[in-house]
């Protein structure tokens, strides 16, 4: 039995779902999503919220039946309310700046780093140490939030690099001097 596949997924007012043959379509205050689903699942739509059912009892039917009932649930929030995560620089002369549709990153390197903004994706800084990335899509907002990390990762002695706003970084003692 899938646990999260049988809970309703509720709809708030704005947003709707239309379901076809092969895909799925959430319009919202915030845009508008679409996704393919297998064949198994089914759709039960009533008043202000979502039911999923599945076909048959197959290992695969039971497993795309949490997928999509999470992937419905995901993209009704994002076109609702949206995504956002937030990167903390921490460093001596780091910093990130917004310019057009490019993410300008100065992190200790030689040379700056430039990171174009996809489609879709808002990047904006509080500060020059505060960068927070939006969209509707929890799936490319996740994403875009861990190329920038990835850029510099923190490093665990000074605590210098990108990382999330709830990340806890372990930090490690250096050498001690010799005696």
């Amino acid at each position: 039995m899938s646990r999260v596949g049988n809970k309703p997924v509720s709809l708030p007012k704005g947003v709707t779902v239309e379901v076809g043959a092969s895909e799925f379509t959430v319009k919202g205050p915030k845009g508008e999503l679409k996704q393919a689903y297998d064949s198994v699942i089914e759709f039960d739509i009533k008043d202000a919220e979502i039911v999923l059912t599945r076909k048959n009892e197959a290992k695969q039917s039971k497993a795309f039946h949490g997928l999509y009932r999470s992937l419905l649930n995901n993209m009704v929030i994002g076109v609702s309310e949206g995504y956002k995560k937030t990167l903390l620089i921490n460093g001596v002369g780091y910093r990130a700046d917004v310019k057009g549709d490019t993410l300008l990153l100065n992190l200790g390197f030689s040379t700056q780093f430039e990171y174009i903004i996809p489609e879709g994706v808002k990047i904006s800084c509080d500060g020059q140490t505060k960068v927070i990335v939006e969209g509707i899509e929890k799936q490319q907002v996740g994403q875009v939030a861990s190329e920038i990390r990835s850029i510099r990762p923190p490093e665990p002695y000074k605590g210098k690099g990108i990382k999330y706003e709830n990340e806890y970084i372990r930090r490690k003692v250096g050498k001690s001097g010799v005696k």
